[in-house]
């Protein structure tokens, strides 16, 4: 491998508790009970409709959808690293990519307008200088669409690249752009027999096993 690329939430950073922050927020403006970690969590890696449904439950429908995705969003933008950090073990894993010579970029689904601002605040991140995100490109993953653009970037043939994410939807764009997949059992998985039925290449259980396979 002479590359790898990463997914950002639930891979790279722990962005829970501020989309939760986020909803809580809508939730509570909406004259709605705020809700634990442990129910906002598993909905993290689908977006704010899943944040939504989890959070408003049956009662979604008497709401405008579109409003209450903008609020979450708002909220969330001007709120976006207050208690995101690195997962554990990620500032040493990009540290010694570099120092080894090993390509680093990002490749998610957050759009631009998030992505950048985030990953501006992440001292850890700050070197890794190509991002592609979901709105980067008229298809985002599973389409292999942005991880071919982002090996373009970086000079690399996808056959040299591994793509590390906590999604089926990234295993499933790694796969089909030809890149080795590893799956971020650390992330925001949800049940480690979901995570294996995506047959990944690598189940890795902590970041830095990540350098056992460049």
């Amino acid at each position: 491998m002479k590359a790898v690329i990463f997914d950002l939430d639930g891979t790279l950073l722990d962005t829970t508790d501020d989309l939760g922050a986020a909803l809580n927020h809508v939730l509570e403006i909406n004259g709605l009970a705020a809700v634990s970690r442990e129910i906002y969590s598993p909905a993290i890696s689908d977006g704010v409709k899943a944040l939504l449904e989890v959070g408003f439950g049956s009662r979604l429908a008497e709401f405008n959808l579109a409003r209450l995705r903008q609020d979450v969003l708002d909220y969330y933008e001007a709120n976006i690293a207050v208690h995101t950090d690195c997962f554990d073990g990620v500032p040493e894993l990009i540290q010694s990519l570099h120092n080894d010579d090993i390509k680093v970029a990002i490749m998610t689904n957050k759009p631009t307008f998030l992505t950048l601002p985030l990953v501006r605040q992440i001292s850890a991140l700050k070197e890794i200088e190509v991002i592609v995100c979901g709105d980067t490109l008229d298809e985002a993953k599973p389409s292999p669409k942005p991880l071919l653009y982002a090996a373009k970037q970086l000079g690399i043939s996808s056959s040299e690249c591994l793509y590390v994410g906590d999604a089926e939807r990234d295993i499933q764009a790694a796969k089909a752009a030809g890149m080795s997949s590893a799956c971020a059992l650390w992330g925001y998985i949800p049940s480690l027999e979901d995570a294996y039925s995506w047959q990944a290449d690598l189940n890795l259980t902590n970041p830095l096993l990540v350098l056992n396979h460049i």
